[in-house]
Formats: C-alpha cells, sequence, structure tokens
C-alpha cells in the first residue's frame, strides 16, 4: 500500500476517526490504496461517562470486530513518541517490545486524564473514576466498606469537586451506600466544592435543579473552601474544616493526554491542541486531532467544543473523513456542531437535561432520567452491525449538525 493513515486511540473520537476514514476510502473506491492502521492499549472502547455507576467492569465494550469489518487494520501497543519530522510513531507492545509505526497522516485521539495537583495525600487516598481501572478500584472499596467496624469516616464519602463529573458521583452515593450499609445505618455523603457555587461551569440555568435534587438525596455541600490535605482517615480543607472519611473521591477537571504535549503547536490551558476548521493541527504537517486533545470552534458564534463524548464522536466522525480526503487530495470539510445539550445524571432523583451554551432547562426529574438512561446505554454505544451500516453510521452527516 503506498499510503498509511494512522489512528493513535480508541476511544469515542478515535474509533469513529477510523470508520469516517474508512467510509471516504469505501466511497472512492481506494481501499486498496491507503492502509488505515489503528493503535490503542486494548481494542475496548470504555464507556468513561458511566465510570460513577456501580459495577464499572460493565462499561467496556469490545470494538475489534468492528474495526475488521470496516477494513481498519488494530495494533495493539501504547504509543510513547511521536517524531514528527519522520512521520513515526514509537510504541510498546503488551509483551513491552518496543515497536515503530510509520504514517504519511497521523490522527491522535488519545483523550484527556484527570488532573491531580500538588496536594500532600492526595494520590496516596483518594479515589477516582476518571479511568476504567480506578473506577474498578473505587468500586471494591466501596463493597469492602461493610466488613469494617461501622464509625463516622466509614459511612461518609466525600466527593471533591462540584462540576458535572462531581455532582454525577455524589448523586449516585446515597442509593449505593444503601445497597452496601442497608437502610438502617445513617450515611453521609459531602460534596466540596472551592467555588462559591455548586456546578460553576454548569452556569445559573440548571443549579437550581441541581440543588433541590442534592437536597433532595440528602447530599451535603461544602462551597467556598478548597481542600488542603489527605490522609488515611479524611481531608482538611482550606479554612481548618476537617472532614473524616474513609472514601474520597476526587473529580477535578481533566487535562489533555501527553502525547499532545509532543507535538509542537499551540495548545489551550487544558493542553489541547489547536485546530484548523478541518482538525487539523495548526503548525503540525500531517497530523489532525480529535476529541480531548483538540479545541475546535463549535461555530460562528465564538463557541468551543467541550472535553465531553457528545463533542468527540462528531470531532472524530469530521476529522476520519478529512484525514482520508487529506491522503486522496479530495477537499476537507469543515467541522462544526452547534447543537449543545447537557444532561446531568441526578442520581435516584433523576436527572436536569438543558439546551444551548446558555442551558436552558428543558427537560427535569424522571423524563430526563429516562433520556440520560438512553444517551448512556444506546446513542454513545458503537454499532454491531455489516460494513455497510458501519460506514453509514460514520458519516459526518449524522453528527448534531444536520
Amino acid at each position: 500500500m503506498s499510503k498509511k493513515i494512522l489512528i493513535v486511540g480508541s476511544g469515542f473520537a478515535g474509533f469513529w476517526g477510523a470508520l469516517g476514514a474508512a467510509r471516504v476510502l469505501a466511497n472512492e473506491g481506494r481501499t486498496a490504496d491507503v492502509e488505515i492502521a489503528l493503535v490503542s492499549p486494548e481494542p475496548i472502547l470504555y464507556m468513561r461517562p458511566r465510570l460513577h455507576e456501580t459495577e464499572p467492569e460493565r462499561m467496556g465494550t469490545p470494538i475489534a470486530a468492528q474495526l475488521e469489518e470496516a477494513g481498519v487494520r488494530y495494533i495493539q501497543g501504547t504509543v510513547e513518541c511521536i517524531n514528527e519530522q519522520d512521520r513515526r510513531v514509537e510504541a510498546v507492545t503488551a509483551a513491552g517490545e518496543r515497536i515503530g509505526i510509520d504514517y504519511d497522516r497521523l490522527l491522535l485521539t488519545t483523550g484527556s486524564r484527570m488532573f491531580r495537583p500538588d496536594v500532600p495525600g492526595l494520590r496516596e487516598h483518594a479515589f477516582s473514576v476518571d479511568q476504567y481501572d480506578e473506577a474498578v478500584a473505587l468500586d471494591e472499596h466501596l463493597k469492602g466498606l461493610a466488613s469494617r467496624a461501622s464509625s463516622a469516616a466509614r459511612n461518609t464519602v466525600a466527593v471533591v469537586g462540584g462540576g458535572f463529573t462531581g455532582i454525577e458521583v455524589a448523586s449516585e452515593m446515597p442509593s449505593r451506600l444503601r445497597e452496601i450499609f442497608g437502610e438502617e445505618v445513617a450515611c453521609r455523603v459531602l460534596l466540596i466544592e472551592r467555588s462559591p457555587l455548586i456546578g460553576p461551569e454548569l452556569g445559573a440555568g440548571p443549579r437550581p435543579v441541581i440543588e433541590e435534587a442534592l437536597d433532595s438525596l440528602g447530599v451535603e455541600r461544602l462551597h467556598g473552601s478548597a481542600v488542603v490535605s489527605l490522609d488515611d482517615n479524611g481531608l482538611t480543607t482550606a479554612d481548618g474544616t476537617r472532614v473524616d472519611a474513609m472514601t474520597i473521591v476526587w473529580t477535578g477537571g481533566v487535562r489533555a493526554s501527553a502525547l499532545a504535549g509532543q507535538i509542537g503547536a499551540q495548545r489551550d490551558h487544558l493542553g489541547r491542541l489547536q485546530v484548523t476548521a478541518d482538525m487539523r493541527v495548526n503548525g503540525a504537517a500531517g497530523i489532525f486531532a480529535a476529541g480531548d486533545v483538540a479545541v475546535a470552534a463549535t461555530d460562528e458564534q465564538g463557541n468551543q467544543t467541550m472535553m465531553a463524548c457528545q463533542h468527540a464522536i462528531d470531532m472524530g466522525r469530521y476529522a476520519g473523513h478529512n484525514v482520508a480526503a487529506d491522503v486522496l487530495g479530495l477537499p476537507t470539510i469543515p467541522y462544526r456542531q452547534p447543537f449543545y445539550v447537557t444532561c446531568l445524571d441526578l442520581g435516584a432523583w433523576g436527572a436536569v437535561y438543558t439546551e444551548g451554551w446558555e442551558r436552558n432547562v428543558k427537560m427535569l426529574g424522571a423524563k430526563a432520567k429516562a433520556l440520560k438512561t438512553r444517551i448512556n446505554t444506546e446513542w454513545i454505544y458503537p454499532p454491531r452491525a455489516d460494513r455497510a451500516t458501519l460506514l453509514d453510521a460514520a458519516d459526518w452527516r449524522n453528527s448534531a449538525v444536520a
């Protein structure tokens, strides 16, 4: 084969990027001329939006069959180095072997990881739901609490960070603790946010609904003071407040994959690569990016992509189309996704659904929960279908722009 498209990462953007590229080659009758390869540690798409739920080991779905059906070669390995000048990446296989993989075009989709600031005790004593293995560790810890002697610390869960993830984690905890301890044990769930208001990035629109839900669930809030230290029995905030808790869940913000930092291009404060309208990395020849490693304009009003699967899926479709079009010398298309929604899970209370960047509340309670459930259990999962159906699903015109 004369040309090679290499996709690094098998999350939402990587999976849909691979299928989007395969669709272009198939439509142009050029599948024999260009190879599409995807490299990642595992051929599994982890449902990161669901990792706060119980039994997170259920939240991974295999994608090897879909990649093969679409004509994408899967390479198992972890990319550690990107060499822009030689158009080559260096990876380590599961067996520890170092391999080099050449490319003509690279699509980087390695996502993000939670930011862990230099807070004493954070790495030793905090759990998270950021990655699959971390969510499993938290789930196992919670299930093991019932075997410990009852105490206020044992029965308390402190969730640090009152953003989207922190609210979802805290909302889920009361029902999870009841399953573990039973109805007769009094448990405490405390949501800690250093800003004066809960959900600072969510704005004023859904905040009254969020507060009503948290009150109904019995979730306490501590606002306006940052956590400054953690130990094996709790945490301390900047104003001296002490919280005894055997379970601390840290939900600080995320940062783009470290691989983005190896590319000589402009990045934003979250480490995301600045990309052009066709998902091309500014100043990096032959490199495209999508998902959490990229920041792109969603419309003409100055709004930009969020680090969420809502944007990663569509960015992947567009980037896959464009990386293949670029290889074939065809015109690329500008990414646009002006329709923006938020659907926040609020545990047993329900959910809240908003539309627009102003987050105008359109639905709440049980009805919004049904929508959230459908999103999380159906819409974000890859189809299991024949080649034609898979490639049709990867059409960028199926995005929220349409």
